[in-house]
């Protein structure tokens, strides 16, 4: 019995030798399978309702369409009509335009209000009040937030009454509402804030003895804020550009709620595709869409690692 239980014991090594596995392997490899337990979820929910969605919106523009059915039979029709349509085209290029001037007004109005709060307020209580100053619209829905303007800028609104109160015009402005301007003033107005937070997170990080050394050094606030507080700021900008970007592009509610249907964006157009059943033209301009968003994404992306920066 003993020679066995020695040939047993002696056999045990042996076979974990066969077998090449060193407990740092093993270690390796169980991490493996908890990690991959940990991100299939996630990779299962992306799949079904992003990846899956989007060949599928990819693959309905190319079917056929009747006047208010579509078949999947396979055809370019639907894009041939909308890259040779100048209407569409041209609403391509508004909503391209209307996001740059949104972007560019969202970071002129919520670059300074982020620098006072970040940087020039020390008190995180504060700081914190009013963060929530800003978003205190966002306690009311987007609908309501968008319809408010109408009042504002009507031609028997507050800014008309003001301005003729104070002798600059005669006559009420009728291209106030219902009007590019309209949708241009509600955006900003709604984006803002989406710019504010995380510029206010990025300067809220500077240390306040970088900026002392600086002025001890004999820097002035010019050459400050283009060597220190901008760069150090760079991927909040950056964060809040993404932000910007992708709510502005996807936007139809605004421009159908302030023009008057005088701004017609990407976003009417698949929200009217759809309510005329055209699903493969809507298709067509959902993919335009996505594109033109992915590309806008990868372009903010480049300008700095937000990887390693935040």
């Amino acid at each position: 019995m003993e020679i066995a239980g020695e040939q047993i014991r002696s056999a045990a090594p042996a076979m974990g030798e066969d077998n090449g596995v060193s407990p740092a392997e093993r270690r390796d490899r169980q991490e493996r399978r908890t990690a991959l337990m940990l991100i299939s979820p996630g990779v299962l929910w992306m799949t079904l309702f992003m990846v899956l969605p989007m060949i599928m919106v990819v693959y309905v523009s190319f079917w056929t369409q009747t006047t208010f059915t579509v078949e999947p039979k396979l055809t370019t029709d639907s894009w041939v009509r909308f890259l040779t349509s100048s209407t569409y085209l041209a609403s391509t290029w508004t909503t391209v335009r209307i996001w740059g001037i949104v972007l560019l007004s969202t970071l002129l109005i919520g670059y300074p209000v982020a620098l006072f709060i970040g940087l020039m307020v020390r008190n995180q209580t504060l700081q914190t009040a009013l963060l929530v100053i800003c978003v205190i619209p966002f306690w009311t829905s987007f609908l309501i937030r968008v319809i408010a303007w109408r009042p504002m800028l009507g031609t028997e609104g507050a800014i008309n009454m003001i301005l003729m109160k104070l002798g600059i015009i005669d006559t009420p402005l009728t291209s106030l509402l219902f009007s590019e301007f309209a949708v241009l003033i509600g955006m900003t107005q709604i984006y803002c804030v989406f710019m504010v937070g995380p510029i206010t997170f990025m300067l809220s990080r500077i240390e306040p003895s970088i900026i002392e050394a600086a002025r001890d050094l004999g820097a002035g606030f010019g050459r400050i804020f283009f060597k220190i507080i901008l760069p150090l700021s760079l991927p909040g900008v950056i964060v809040g550009a993404i932000f910007v970007s992708v709510m502005v592009l996807g936007e139809f509610a605004t421009a159908a709620s302030l023009s008057g249907r005088k701004v017609n964006l990407l976003g009417n157009i698949i929200v009217s595709q759809v309510g005329s059943l055209k699903w493969a033209f809507a298709s067509v301009a959902g993919v335009i869409l996505t594109v033109i968003i992915a590309v806008v994404i990868t372009a903010l992306l480049r300008v700095v690692n937000l990887r390693k920066e935040m």
